[in-house]
């Protein structure tokens, strides 16, 4: 599984559109970053069609990262947050770090950025402790 889950870097370059990625995680990551820039301006008629867009690339994610979770240790503290959830809040916080670049500056801009550095890193140390058994994540044995 450690070479299962793409790095926190792999994940961000998909976040921005970099590549045709061909992991699934990596898809998803796209397609969800894309479909988050779309929710920025979507109208209020919009938003419910494409938060169930959302919703089952999050279930898509979570069921292929269940399908290759290796057994946890019996003492493997839960997560908060299935790994769909975090690169779910990745995308969105990478839509929302680039719209911030055409409209913020100063300190609106880095906190934006900063919020999603923090997440990366969230991220990678959530797939290696997952990867070991570490942690295991919500609905998985």
């Amino acid at each position: 599984m450690r070479d299962t889950l793409p790095s926190k870097n792999q994940v961000l370059q998909a976040c921005r559109g970099s590549g045709q990625p061909g992991h699934p995680l990596l898809r998803a990551a796209q397609d969800l970053t894309a479909l988050h820039g779309r929710l920025l301006s979507a109208e209020p008629g919009q938003l419910a069609e494409l938060d169930t867009i959302r919703t089952d690339l999050v279930h898509e994610i979570d069921r292929w990262v269940t399908a290759q979770l290796p057994p946890s240790h019996g003492a493997a503290r839960v997560h908060t947050e299935t790994l769909g959830a975090v690169i779910d809040r990745l995308a969105r916080l990478t839509a929302a770090a680039y719209a911030a670049l055409a409209s913020q500056s100063g300190r609106e801009l880095t906190i934006a950025w900063e919020h999603l550095a923090e997440l990366a890193v969230g991220y990678e140390d959530l797939a290696s402790e997952v990867c070991t058994g570490r942690r295991r994540l919500p609905g998985a044995h």
